[in-house]
């Protein structure tokens, strides 16, 4: 009789599936090891869906989330690539246009290098960073060398997941098999392939506020902003109480960022999220002092100022404020 030899893969199955009582969660070692292997495609299929609907109905703990975010930055092994801010735009919008996008290139105008990447599709009914991008005239990148190329001539690249960590990708595109979201839409968020010196990160679950937060300093990135963006976008909500999960070298903090308007905000029917309004508030002359209390303009000068007060560390939210304030004033109107 010949004897059956254990999937070297059970293991982290088994740990996570033994139930309530004997299971528990992954160590960052085994986090690490186990997604090395889903990433080098060690992994039967059963499996993986095993361990992505288990990790689901548990729970990430910031131990696993580091663990699968290094098993993804030593898998990519990205050059040496100078970046100041890491920006993912992986959720897509669904309610609102996307404001933050202009912010990225409100900074990026100002000497901030931005690194934005993102995968699109992967959910319906979504308008993705890579469309609106591309209605403006924005390149995509295909590789580290057009990022790099970008970024040394605009401050500002997008590249898409699939070109630089393609078995993540598939994972997001898993999502309408298995029918709910997997660990790899909150993962992709630590992984900063770039070694920015700030990690940006938006999570749509609360929860999940300081677990990204808390992984980040397990991964010790210098600076790193923690928000529930608008969407699940790293975008400021001018109609709501933001919060932001701050990291700076080993210190957490929690800062709370007042609304700026007291309504809320009327949701857009996704066939209505295009460019256009995006291009028409970059370039209007003259009429900026009326909107000081619209919606799209405090979202967009709210994102940067918060990307500011993360990167520098400096600025009180104020002075970030008049700071993002005067970026805006002084922007090239001609640029889009």
């Amino acid at each position: 009789m010949t004897e059956t030899i254990e999937h070297p893969f059970a293991q982290y199955v088994r740990i996570l599936g033994k139930g309530k009582n004997s299971g528990r969660s992954l160590t960052r070692e085994e986090a690490q090891t186990a997604f090395t292997m889903v990433l080098n495609g060690e992994v039967e299929d059963i499996q993986l869906g095993a361990l992505l609907l288990l990790l689901r109905v548990k729970g990430e703990n910031a131990e696993e989330m580091a663990g699968f975010a290094q098993a993804c930055r030593d898998h990519i092994a990205a050059p040496e690539i100078s970046v100041d801010i890491d920006w993912p735009s992986y959720a897509g919008k669904r309610k609102q246009l996307p404001w933050f996008l202009l912010s990225a290139l409100l900074l990026a105008e100002n000497g901030y290098r931005i690194f934005m990447h993102g995968c699109a599709g992967h959910t319906a009914n979504r308008v993705y960073s890579e469309a609106i991008l591309g209605q403006l005239d924005i390149p995509l990148c295909r590789n580290w060398a057009q990022v790099k190329h970008n970024l040394s001539q605009g401050q500002f690249a997008y590249a898409n997941l699939e070109s630089f960590c393609a078995p993540l990708a598939r994972l997001f595109h898993m999502r309408n098999t298995l029918g709910v979201r997997s660990p790899a839409h909150s993962l992709i968020k630590l992984v900063n392939p770039l070694n920015a010196s700030t990690a940006l990160q938006s999570v749509f679950h609360p929860a999940y506020l300081e677990v990204h937060q808390h992984a980040a300093t397990l991964l010790n990135y210098p600076a790193s902003l923690v928000i529930k963006g608008e969407g699940g976008e790293i975008e400021f909500r001018p109609d709501a109480d933001n919060r932001l999960f701050l990291v700076n070298g080993s210190d957490e903090t929690v800062q709370s960022w007042t609304r700026r308007q007291p309504s809320r905000q009327t949701a857009l029917e996704t066939a209505n999220l295009c460019a256009t309004p995006l291009q028409n508030l970059w370039r209007s002359k003259g009429q900026d002092a009326t909107k000081a209390h619209d919606y799209d303009l405090n979202a967009v000068i709210g994102t940067a100022a918060m990307v500011i007060f993360a990167h520098h560390r400096q600025f009180s939210e104020e002075e970030a404020w008049d700071l993002a304030r005067q970026y805006w004033d002084q922007r090239n109107k001609d640029r889009l």
